[in-house]
């Protein structure tokens, strides 16, 4: 359906984008018609000169003022007074974009194990549909963590000149072996479960719930559990990790579903921005934006080595570290360091 364009409204708007012309992924096939839900806060300036677009990671959603509020509202570095914040779910995922228990039209059923498979590139080509109808020339700031960052560079990539900035946060240029293993083995944990093939939402449910598991355990630094989940007493059983653990995956198992988790951890594993452009290197040295690479000291996921290689290649790069015991998940926990880091960079890069 067709939407006002939400710079006419001051309160944050959640809207559904649907695109009647469909996609052409990157495979070739032809993806029909598909929505995407967004969020949006602020105005868009006469200038289309203050538009930040925010990325979620894997399981995130639109809602970007809760789980990045620390960076995102009202007296916060992105502010809606002075920004236009746009984000949008991810086409796969199940937070109102078109997934895989989204109907097929070619079908009248849902998806279910028919659902094509993405990559960051078709996942960057759909937001680009969204900005499109949204009418904005150029963005001024995308930033996006984990998977939210491969696909902000690879949008980098493709908007060329209508980007200023681009802040690639606890991400990378290229999946790794390890992230890729990490991911096989979550997806294996699916594939165990009994009910995974069977046509119904529930399918994969509880081994969503082991998936996870793992998942949590490359998310964070081993000094995080250490802490955090260490025992006070002697025990041979029923340690405070193994019930956090399972609390985590049913959890999550509650309000994802394993189909898209298996379509976006692909995706994830998908991550080449320089497939077919002549390899890493040169791909990231035709990126002409302003590229701020945040890094994680304890990372054991997406190394800060990955980030700095980001900043190394891109012709206006800048590398900048969170140092922190909570890992890869420190994006969405170590506010401070993060505001005092884009900050300095801004200030670096005003123009």
């Amino acid at each position: 359906m067709n939407v006002a364009h939400p710079y006419i409204i001051s309160e944050m708007t959640q809207e559904i984008f649907s695109c009647e012309e469909g996609l052409t992924l990157e495979s070739g096939e032809k993806f029909p018609q598909f929505q995407l839900s967004y969020t949006t806060q602020g105005h868009l300036s006469p200038k289309q000169d203050n538009v930040v677009w925010v990325l979620h990671a894997l399981t995130g959603d639109a809602n970007a003022h809760e789980w990045w509020s620390g960076l995102i509202g009202e007296d916060k570095f992105f502010n809606p007074t002075n920004h236009f914040i746009v984000c949008a779910n991810l086409l796969g995922s199940c937070y109102g974009s078109t997934q895989p228990l989204s109907i097929n039209p070619a079908t009248g059923e849902p998806y279910y194990y028919d659902f094509p498979q993405l990559t960051t590139r078709d996942l960057a080509a759909a937001f680009d549909k969204l900005r499109i109808h949204l009418g904005i020339v150029k963005i001024d700031t995308l930033i996006g963590g984990s998977l939210g960052g491969q696909v902000a560079l690879e949008w980098a990539y493709t908007l060329k000149d209508r980007l200023k900035h681009a802040v690639i946060v606890a991400s990378n240029a290229k999946a790794s072996p390890w992230i890729i293993g990490f991911n096989e083995s979550q997806r294996m944990s699916i594939e165990s479960d009994s009910t995974w093939g069977q046509k119904s939402p529930d399918a994969g449910k509880r081994g969503l719930e082991a998936a996870r598991a793992i998942g949590m355990l490359s998310y964070r630094h081993p000094q995080t559990f250490i802490q955090s989940q260490s025992e006070t007493e002697e025990k041979r059983d029923n340690f405070k990790i193994s019930s956090y653990l399972r609390y985590q995956g049913k959890k999550l198992a509650n309000r994802f579903n394993a189909l898209s988790y298996w379509v976006l951890s692909k995706a994830m594993d998908s991550h080449d921005v320089g497939r077919g452009r002549g390899g890493t290197v040169k791909a990231l040295s035709e990126i002409p934006c302003k590229v701020l690479a945040v890094g994680v000291d304890s990372d054991v996921l997406f190394t800060s080595e990955e980030s700095r290689f980001i900043s190394r290649h891109v012709p206006s790069g800048n590398y900048r570290e969170i140092r922190s015991i909570y890992g890869h998940d420190a994006f969405l926990i170590e506010f401070e360091q993060l505001n005092y880091i884009l900050k300095s960079f801004y200030l670096e890069n005003i123009r």
